[in-house]
């Protein structure tokens, strides 16, 4: 499950304090949107630590004020300093400030939905998301929602371009996760390779009329982030990736080049 250790995760040799600190965060993580309140009992079954283990850090997080005892509902939620790590994060993000100007001209150019996100584990978060489709979207994406790797042209895009040790790592993971659908989601995402490495961009349509198209975007920070643009269309895949593709492969060039100089300038 999402929440779980995995072979992207657990790495030999840490000592007991960043053991401790890593197992922590994992039950931070566990937390997502539709799993708001998390007893231990669900927090141990998410994770995979054991009981015991979960309720002494639990008891720390809530000292340390990131979790909040719920008593009527015996279990924790989120407390409110974690908001502020997560502005903290997109106040201080220069592709963000970047990117976030030409990707809202092209959204209101073009009447489409410009996105940027970033890997974490097997799945894509989006740092910004800005909706502007033709028609009325099928799901509302906000920053910080996270979307599945292997199957967007997001997680896609990024799996093209990451290195070979990582990619195979993710890959065991998600053949692991999604057994029965993986002979054919392989083959989509080596066809989503070939299309970077010979277009610069691949395309997936993985929620009912929503095409969506993705790049990876040259880093002048060393972490790995994709731009793609989307739209609920009735239109085949291919007809969208003509007629959008050459707009996003201007928009990457646009915040590469303008995020490059303002790092010289830095």
């Amino acid at each position: 499950m999402p929440g779980q250790p995995d072979t992207l995760t657990d790495k030999p040799g840490l000592s007991p304090a960043n053991r401790s600190l890593e197992r922590g965060i994992e039950l931070l993580r566990a937390f997502r949107p539709g799993s708001e309140l998390l007893g231990n009992g669900d927090l141990a079954e998410r994770t995979g630590l054991p009981k015991a283990t979960v309720s002494r850090l639990t008891q720390t997080l809530v000292g340390c004020g990131l979790l909040q005892w719920e008593a009527a509902s015996k279990a924790y939620r989120l407390a409110p300093p974690v908001l502020s790590l997560s502005h903290a994060m997109r106040a201080g993000s220069r592709v963000l400030a970047v990117a976030a100007p030409h990707m809202r001209a092209l959204a209101e150019s073009r009447r489409i939905n410009v996105g940027l996100a970033a890997p974490d584990r097997d799945e894509m978060v989006y740092l910004e998301s800005i909706r502007y489709a033709r028609r009325v979207a099928l799901r509302h994406v906000v920053s910080g929602q996270r979307v599945p790797m292997a199957l967007t042209s997001l997680g896609r895009a990024y799996l093209a371009v990451a290195p070979t040790a990582r990619r195979r790592a993710i890959l065991r993971v998600i053949a692991q996760r999604r057994a029965e659908q993986w002979p054919a989601l392989s083959r989509e995402i080596d066809e989503a390779a070939a299309q970077v490495k010979h277009r610069g961009f691949c395309a997936a349509s993985w929620q009912p009329e929503v095409v969506a198209l993705a790049a990876p975007l040259a880093s002048a920070d060393g972490a790995a982030y994709v731009l793609n643009v989307s739209l609920s269309t009735p239109l085949p895949v291919e007809v969208v990736a003509d007629e959008l593709g050459e707009a996003l492969l201007a928009l990457c060039d646009r915040v590469a080049r303008e995020w490059a100089l303002d790092s010289q300038r830095r």
